[in-house]
């Protein structure tokens, strides 16, 4: 069992003596990945498998997200089977019996749990929005993606570990969405079953999920829709970059016109409010497992602000010889902020936003 965790303290102890119970004779032992909790979900399952070696603990520092959590997690286990499932108490353990019962009999790679499945339901652990957002994201998964699934969206399933194995290279390690991940990698290449269940209402604590995983959800969906070719997170920091543009082009217009200043300093001005504002929209959204806080964000501002020296140069040099030549101050505004969009997002992930 994979619990990827987040300050989920009130619950961990619960979930484990649910899972004692509902797995009986069953040999399974449970992998609590934790985030670097500041409310002790890590020292809590410390001191649960200090008396009880079923339970293991992965401390992740310096990194975040359910996805990476997860894979780190069933790699980690050596067990055949490998299952994943929320720490807040909002899935419904007594089906992993069942889950376990369709792998041995080799009925089945994957077995997942489904609220939208005959027999499922949302039940009072979604609001109406979520539960739309939800649905709407499921009809993506199945029109572009192809994935079969009637929950694609479910945290809650159960693999053979030699697919996860397998399938290991291709998957993110950003983003909330593994099961969708796993599936459309394996491009139909896995057998399916799938389990209804009615999602729970959260008992403690606080969903860790916002409006901003609707962006990551359309990262992945946009890297495998092209194969994985670039990275979820190359995506994000290209989406955020796209709003940068047309920032870019109101700070412009506003400098040129309401200050009647030349074109060249006008560019200059509307250069370093965009990357102001991609540098605060990048930290909350496409480095949010790497996020800056306190005063990281003036020494990371700044560093951003220096790796993209080199892209304003070549953005305000370009800019200009454009409009010099155009006088079209959109098209060369525009063509000057695509530059140096590769060199930003290598250099401000080695530098303002590096691991540690």
């Amino acid at each position: 069992m994979v619990l990827p965790t987040y300050n989920e303290r009130e619950n961990i102890s619960e979930l484990i003596r649910r899972l004692d119970t509902t797995l009986g004779d069953i040999a399974w032992e449970v992998i609590v990945v934790d985030d670097n909790s500041p409310d002790g979900t890590a020292e809590l399952a410390r001191d649960i498998a200090a008396h009880d070696p079923r339970v293991r603990v992965i401390r992740r520092i310096g990194r975040r997200g359910l996805s990476g959590a997860c894979v780190e997690g069933m790699l980690a286990s050596s067990a055949k089977f490998v299952a994943v499932m929320d720490a807040d108490l909002q899935h419904d353990e007594s089906l992993l019996p069942r889950m376990y019962n369709l792998l041995n009999s080799d009925e089945a790679d994957l077995v997942a749990a489904s609220r939208h499945a005959q027999g499922g339901d949302v039940g009072s652990g979604l609001s109406k929005i979520r539960a739309w957002g939800s649905d709407f994201a499921n009809s993506l998964a199945r029109v572009f993606l192809h994935v079969r699934l009637s929950d694609p969206m479910s945290g809650f399933f159960m693999i053979r570990r030699e697919e996860v194995e397998r399938l290991a290279p291709k998957l993110s390690a950003q983003g909330f969405k593994i099961l969708l991940d796993l599936v459309a990698s394996a491009k139909g290449s896995l057998r399916i079953k799938e389990l209804p269940f009615t999602f729970r209402k959260r008992l403690h604590g606080e969903s860790k999920l916002d409006t901003l995983v609707a962006f990551d959800y359309l990262g992945l969906l946009v890297a495998k829709l092209f194969g994985d070719l670039v990275s979820v997170r190359f995506l994000m920091f290209g989406m955020v970059g796209a709003s940068g543009v047309l920032v870019h082009l109101a700070a412009l217009k506003l400098v040129l016109d309401g200050l009647g200043v030349p074109f060249i300093s006008a560019q200059t001005i509307a250069t370093f409010v965009a990357m102001t504002w991609n540098f605060f929209l990048n930290n909350r959204l496409t480095y949010r497992d790497r996020r800056l806080r306190g005063l990281s964000v003036i020494r990371g501002l700044l560093t951003f602000y220096a790796v993209c020296s080199v892209g304003v140069l070549a953005n305000v040099g370009v800019a200009n010889l454009i409009f010099e030549n155009q006088a079209v101050w959109f098209v060369a505004g525009a063509a000057g902020a695509a530059m140096g969009a590769v060199w930003n997002y290598a250099a401000s992930s080695v530098l303002t936003w590096r691991r540690v």
